[in-house]
């Protein structure tokens, strides 16, 4: 009997222990303006559908609680509330994490998280995405150093998308998650994800007019002072020829990443040859014919416009030139530019060594292989 009762004592004693240790995970908080709403807790795989986990109401006060007894996973979690959504990194340590914000605020991720180191870091990185403030060198960066190689990829997916040009730096993500867990069905379903965006790249470039390899077309055009250049001068240096005009966004927030490889490597034989997309084109002179305003003073004025992008970007090397025909002009049509801006590197020879770099990383990254 007295051996008996040893053993139960034995087995509660260690029940008793295993339910002190277990690594149950609660996720709780307030979240204003969003009392009565409905509030759900999503597992994430990159490239797959998402799975819900838990569904629960958020009280009058605005309160919310999740426990999980037997704790939550590594990885990429969405809380969901209402039309709201935000993404949650957990590494599977968590006790007790935290969230408190309001859920006007939510999705610019304006919202405090404790408890979770993981999600704190995921936090800010989408905080910066949010603002504009995290450029693609940025990304890249966070890659290299992040301590968790799944938060790398899942930022490199969500932010760089289906974009070819940024296809290396998400090979590189998808390879560091891959090392760190080689069964990660998120590793393998972002594998998939970026061959399929590879497949798709290969096909649109077979319908391209340009392609790696072939010999640059020459371009022959005067500066804003009425200079000639020719491209083709420049055989024996490499040369990124990038299209662009001073009335694009996106290419005036690019030029600080030309202008930034052009000082590192211009000493080494690397130069710019900029084609601008500013001017007037046959349709605008047509509509202005007949009336008060002269197409050739708005032609005066797009020039203008232009030589004050490249004196406000300090775009400082010579080569600048342009036809002032807007969408007709000729270097665009010989080179099938449909947006801008759009680049292509040339190598010493005068060949095309690459198509489409954007960024300050993957230009140099590419530009070494060529010097």
């Amino acid at each position: 009997m007295k051996n008996k009762i040893i053993v139960l004592l034995t087995i509660a004693l260690g029940f008793s222990l295993w339910q002190c240790s277990s690594p149950g995970t609660n996720i709780e908080g307030t979240i204003a303006n969003a009392k009565d709403l409905q509030i759900f807790l999503d597992k994430v795989e990159i490239g797959k559908a998402n799975a819900v986990l838990a569904k629960g109401d958020i009280n009058s006060s605005g309160s919310f609680s999740f426990n999980f007894p037997e704790g939550l996973e590594p990885g990429i979690y969405n809380l969901r509330i209402g039309a709201q959504k935000i993404n949650l990194a957990f590494d599977g340590q968590e006790k007790k994490v935290t969230i408190n914000g309001d859920v006007r605020d939510m999705q610019s991720y304006n919202f405090e998280v404790k408890g979770s180191k993981d999600a704190k870091i995921l936090v800010d990185i989408m905080q910066g995405l949010i603002a504009k403030k995290v450029t693609s060198d940025d990304i890249g960066q966070f890659i290299d150093t992040t301590s968790s190689p799944l938060i790398g990829a899942f930022v490199a997916y969500k932010a760089l998308g289906p974009n070819v040009k940024f296809l290396d730096m998400q090979k590189k993500a998808q390879q560091k998650l891959l090392a760190e867990n080689p069964n990660s069905i998120s590793a393998q379903e972002y594998g998939k994800y970026l061959s399929q965006v590879e497949t798709q790249a290969a096909a649109r470039r077979s319908t391209e007019l340009i392609q790696v390899g072939q010999p640059a077309p020459d371009i022959k055009l005067a500066s804003p002072e009425g200079k000639e250049y020719s491209l083709s001068d420049l055989k024996g240096k490499v040369v990124l020829l990038d299209f662009w005009a001073s009335w694009c966004g996106p290419c005036r927030r690019e030029n600080p990443s030309v202008v930034k490889v052009y000082d590192k490597y211009k000493k080494e034989g690397f130069t710019v040859f900029s084609v601008s997309l500013d001017g007037v084109d046959s349709r605008t002179r047509n509509a202005l014919a007949g009336s008060s305003q002269n197409a050739d003073d708005m032609l005066e004025r797009s020039k203008k416009k232009w030589m004050d992008a490249i004196k406000q970007d300090g775009l400082a090397w010579e080569y600048h030139v342009s036809d002032l025909k807007k969408w007709e002009s000729f270097p665009a049509s010989l080179y099938g530019v449909r947006s801008i801006p759009r680049t292509f590197l040339i190598d010493r020879e005068g060949k095309i060594a690459a198509v489409g770099l954007r960024g300050a990383a993957q230009i140099e990254a590419e530009l070494q292989k060529h010097l």
